[in-house]
């Protein structure tokens, strides 16, 4: 009977430190893998009370009956949780690096306790805190030298033209605009979907940029200063742009000027010949800047996609594009005056920006049972949001809106965008619980439902909505959010 109590408590010791590891290795795999952004910055901390601290606390409390509690209370539990998430553990090398680890750990330190000293509680928090140092220093080697072959192949890449893009808000549509335009002349290979951290384009360059290719665009994100500057020395981009910046992650900057200054390190490129900067960002003139933004005119932005003109070396272009969203004339914009210096006639730009397509999540039109969609699940600034409410106005029929609100923000861009809503929207459907309180207190439609998550939305949207609707997707945040 002893060994039998004792084989339960060593089972169920290194099921529950994997559980552990489990929640943690998700959570750090939300936030980057910056384990100070988990503890304090995270956007549920009840969550670690829940799924950690609670569970911890009974291991070492309830002594025999903790095998009792972990079955019926703590398993079940962080299951239930982890199937309600919407953003699950994506099984990378490195995750599973740090659960191998985790579970060597454990196994080895449960064994020999058992064998030497006949435990009858053993140690949790020892082999995770190993478990993520271990990892760490791992991956940290691993990615110095990662870092350095794909150095080396860029640098081998002798004739490669790089563009690399910041700034807050735009730079995945502005890279895809670039890439596409310059794709009528150029081999182009552009990073995929949002890829913008150091790690993920030395991943991208590795194993994705072709020897063949002509011209490597590429877009660089910051949560804190230096993140810009370091894309920027591994890459050495010969053109930079850098577009609007706004208030994106000021939880992380604190002030506006130390967004603009860590959008700015992008200047800094070793090979730097051309730089693109947004005329809100800065004024100070330099030799290799072309300021932007204020050479377009005559906007008209509709459901049907946009004509504007843009002053361009003295001559005026009438443009038309597919593409929705007065905001996005002057991420074209750019990506035309880049056409330009790449050699690009003006009629080949003109036609190229006819054929622009959508950025998939980003204001794209999509009709489905009678109903018109305008998924804008990737956008959450305030002026894009804005632009996405400006186009459901235009629709004859009822109006529907689905979001989260803005995350990463302040509560009076929030309150802007509930103002917004109030004058255009018929059903307005909350998602999440981050803004809930704000919204419940400030709207005023018809029909406003709270949602604690998406998990109920399917059915929601099939008994609220109907034939004729027009659905807007604003700011598709996860549910960790």
């Amino acid at each position: 009977m002893e060994h039998y109590e004792t084989f339960v408590a060593f089972v169920v010791n290194v099921l529950f430190v994997t559980l552990l590891g489990w929640y943690l290795i998700t959570n750090l795999q939300w936030y980057d893998y910056k384990l100070e952004r988990v503890i304090l910055k995270h956007h549920k901390p009840h969550w670690h009370i829940l799924y950690f601290i609670i569970p911890l606390v009974a291991y070492y409390t309830t002594g025999k009956f903790f095998t009792i509690f972990f079955v019926f209370a703590v398993l079940p539990a962080i299951i239930i949780w982890y199937k309600g998430l919407d953003k699950k553990l994506v099984l990378t090398w490195r995750v599973k690096r740090f659960l191998i680890l985790l579970i060597s750990l454990t196994l080895f330190q449960d064994i020999i306790c058992t064998l030497k000293y006949g435990c009858e509680i053993y140690g949790v928090l020892m082999p995770l805190a190993f478990a993520y140092i271990g990892s760490t220093l791992i991956e940290k080697f691993l990615f110095t030298m990662y870092k350095k072959e794909a150095k080396k192949k860029l640098q081998n890449m002798k004739d490669l033209q790089i563009i690399c893009i910041t700034g807050s808000y735009g730079k995945t549509s502005i890279k895809n605009f670039v890439a596409q335009i310059l794709s009528r002349k150029y081999n182009v290979y552009a990073t995929p979907r949002s890829v913008n951290t150091i790690g993920g384009i030395v991943a991208d360059v590795n194993n994705n940029l072709r020897e063949d290719v002509e011209v490597y665009v590429c877009e660089a994100g910051a949560r804190e200063a230096g993140d810009i500057l370091e894309i920027t020395t591994f890459l050495e981009p010969q053109t930079v742009v850098v577009g609007r910046v706004g208030e994106a992650h000021i939880e992380y900057f604190k002030t506006l000027e130390n967004i603009i200054r860590t959008k700015l390190e992008i200047m800094q490129s070793p090979r730097l010949e051309h730089a693109f900067i947004h005329s809100s960002v800065t004024d100070e003139p330099h030799e290799k800047v072309t300021f932007f933004g204020d050479e377009i005119a005559d906007v008209k932005a509709t459901l049907d996609g946009i004509d504007f003109t843009m002053e361009l070396d003295g001559k005026k272009l009438a443009l038309h594009t597919n593409i929705l969203g007065a905001f996005q004339t002057m991420n074209i914009a750019v990506a035309v005056r880049i056409a330009k210096l790449f050699g690009m006639s003006d009629e080949e730009s003109v036609k190229a920006v006819e054929r622009l397509e959508p950025v998939e999540h980003r204001l794209q039109l999509i009709k489905a049972g009678g109903k018109i969609i305008i998924d804008d699940g990737y956008n959450g600034n305030i002026d894009g949001m804005l632009e996405g409410i400006r186009l459901c106005s235009t629709h004859e029929g009822r109006k529907v809106i689905v979001t989260p609100g803005l995350v990463e923000s302040s509560e009076e861009l929030n309150l802007k965008l509930i103002d917004a809503i109030n004058e255009v929207f018929d059903i307005v459907i909350v998602t999440g619980a981050l803004n809930a309180e704000l919204f419940e207190k400030n709207l005023k439609v018809a029909t406003k439902i709270m949602l604690a998550d998406k998990t109920a939305l399917t059915d929601v949207l099939a008994n609220q909505t109907k034939v004729g609707d027009i659905i807007l997707f604003a700011n598709d945040a996860p549910n960790f959010i």
